[in-house]
């Protein structure tokens, strides 16, 4: 075997859910993984081998025309969830993927978890394609299937309608990502794949443009992406851990991709863990048939004795109990110190895992690639971070969310992790401290849960605010009910705006502060606070009714400029009157102070 070879690249497929995106690589394996799964939607991250005999099939007569041979041995295909934890699977200095493809449905156009899944193919910076899905949906198209006509020979002999709409949706898309800060363009119009993206309509379901895109992902592969694909072959092999599972007979297994060089049993790996390194033997590897996919149970796997990369691998080990997806791996090689390769596996973990004395929100995810994914999305939000761990929501986790000072960091956010019984026991404790813990498996729902939680955490606060404040209001004395002239005087009036309540001081129409409201009575009922429209009886010290104050005056609740600037800060939260009665008070006290409360 030659010390050096070309491997296959790495494809991730990332979508919004229900996209297409599992649909897609059935038609490739012409599997029916999609038909098992729940809801048609994919549960499990997985891998597919796709070797270039497939490829040449299925595009030959498009790979004649342009006189373009294969090299690459074939494409293997990590198949993601809707959400795009998965795509963040990392090597070191990068992302896992060589190339990606993001599957969006033409018809509905950019949802939240296509522009997830852009946002952390960007910030890796790895080359991604376009499928523009579902063609077949678009009003008045005729398919031929995939041993029908060309693409773009179909699209010919379409309606002059629906040529239209193709075009109208194609240009959308092209909008859509250059907002988002990308040059794009149908595939067969680009005139620099350095500088824009590709975009190949297809139906993943008919298959039609399935060989075109093959065509495009094999071709840029091949001409831009060639230096990464040579491998090593005699050095000792890394990959990324998909899955841990537990296997009949076998005990406790990984699923990993190996990105470079090669493994064999018996040989000793290292793989990252959360306290310390986990090395191990090992004891089998399995390999997937090609066209199969590695978390189907009705897959076949074959006992290997060595495998090269890039591949999907089944490994059978001791102490695997606690190993975690997204966790790097890597061969100990003959000349290798075991210390120094333990001490460099663990500093690319501490990259991601982030502890610090600093403000900020506490995330939990279950795998590494998750936990990334996670900390990228937030950091865009400018949402700051004080931890970010693997693992089970606990007790210490909401204590020191709890411990941030800002309330809108008072929050643990958890992805596909569960809460700890002790840690839900101690969050009941703390109900109305507006502590928070926000879990879900989908990345995209978990930010818009945080933000919206944030939004209604911020007006519950100002709110707060608000009541504590003295708020605007007007009251009439009401005339024949005088039950009392003084010490304190008692008369029955007639709320006309805003809000009166005990304790707040009263003024006239000059401004000047002649008393407050000592108490007040609804019926025989003692009342703390009064609306417009109501009618009660009110008691005040230090006036004499026919002196200070008679039937029918009218007397306004007075407040601090301090009180009024607040107020105006808070006017989303008032009432039309009260704005109106804020509006009385502010003229009333500008008449000696011109600028009272600018």
């Amino acid at each position: 075997m030659p010390k050096e070879i070309i491997r296959q690249p790495i494809v991730t497929v990332l979508g919004h859910v229900d996209h297409g995106k599992t649909t897609l690589l059935d038609k490739i394996r012409h599997s029916s993984v999609t038909e098992r799964e729940a809801g048609k939607i994919t549960q499990a991250i997985g891998a597919s081998i796709i070797p270039a005999e497939t490829i040449n099939r299925i595009c030959g007569n498009l790979l004649k025309k342009l006189g373009l041979t294969l090299v690459i041995p074939g494409l293997l295909f990590i198949d993601t969830p809707g959400h795009a934890a998965f795509s963040n699977l990392r090597k070191r200095g990068g992302n896992l993927a060589d190339i990606a493809i993001v599957v969006i449905d033409i018809n509905e156009g950019f949802k939240p978890q296509t522009i997830e899944a852009i946002e952390i193919l960007k910030n890796s910076k790895t080359p991604f394609i376009v499928a523009a899905n579902k063609i077949d949906m678009i009003f008045g198209w005729k398919s031929q299937g995939t041993q029908g006509t060309a693409l773009l020979e179909n699209i010919s002999k379409q309606g002059v309608s629906t040529q239209e709409q193709i075009e109208k949706k194609m240009y959308e898309l092209v909008g859509r990502l250059y907002e988002l800060g990308f040059e794009s363009e149908r595939f067969d119009r680009v005139g620099d794949y350095t500088k824009q993206i590709a975009i190949v309509p297809i139906s993943a379901k008919a298959g039609e443009g399935l060989p075109e895109l093959l065509m495009v992902l094999a071709g840029l592969s091949q001409k831009y992406l060639s230096n990464n694909l040579k491998c090593d072959v005699t050095k000792g092999a890394k990959g990324s851990i998909l899955e841990v599972k537990e296997e009949p007979g076998l005990g406790k297994t990984v699923d990993v991709i190996i990105y470079e060089g090669f493994i064999k049993v018996n040989d000793t790996i290292i793989i990252g863990g959360l306290d310390k390194p986990i090395v191990t033997k090992v004891r089998a590897l399995l390999e997937p048939a090609p066209l199969s996919e590695m978390r189907d149970k009705k897959s076949k796997f074959k006992n290997v004795k060595q495998v090269c990369a890039a591949t999907g691998v089944k490994i059978s080990a001791p102490e695997l109990d606690k190993a975690i997806a997204g966790m790097p791996l890597c061969v100990l090689g003959k000349e290798d110190s075991l210390e120094e390769t333990k001490q460099k596996i663990q500093e690319e973990i501490q990259q991601v895992i982030i502890e610090t004395d600093n403000e900020g929100v506490i995330i939990k995810a279950d795998a590494l690639g998750s936990l990334e994914a996670l900390i990228i999305l937030l950091k865009e939000k400018k949402v700051s971070i004080r931890k970010a761990q693997i693992g089970n929501i606990t007790k210490k986790d909401i204590m020191e969310a709890e411990a941030n000072t800002k309330p809108e960091l008072k929050v643990v956010i958890g992805f596909n992790v569960s809460t700890n019984s002790d840690a839900q026991s101690y969050l009941q404790s703390l109900q109305e401290t507006g502590m928070k813990i926000l879990t879900s498996n989908v990345i995209y729902q978990l930010i818009e849960d945080y933000e919206l939680w944030k939004g209604n955490e911020k007006k519950r606060i100002e709110k707060e605010g608000l009541d504590k404040l003295t708020r605007g209001g007007k009251f009439q004395i009401l005339p024949n009910h005088t039950f009392r002239q003084l010490n304190p005087a008692i008369v029955g009036v007639e709320v006309m705006a805003g809000i009166i309540k005990v304790g707040v001081q009263l003024m006239k129409l000059d401004g000047v502060v002649i008393t407050k409201v000592k108490s007040m009575k609804s019926g025989k009922d003692n009342a703390s606070e009064a609306k417009r429209g109501e009618q009660l009886a009110v008691a005040m010290d230090g006036v004499t009714v026919g002196r200070q104050i008679h039937e029918r005056d009218i007397l306004y609740v007075s407040i601090t400029e301090e009180e009024f600037r607040k107020l105006k800060s808070y006017k989303e939260y008032l009432s039309p009157d009260e704005k109106e009665i804020l509006n009385e008070i502010a003229e009333i006290m500008r008449k000696s102070n011109p600028v009272w409360g600018v």
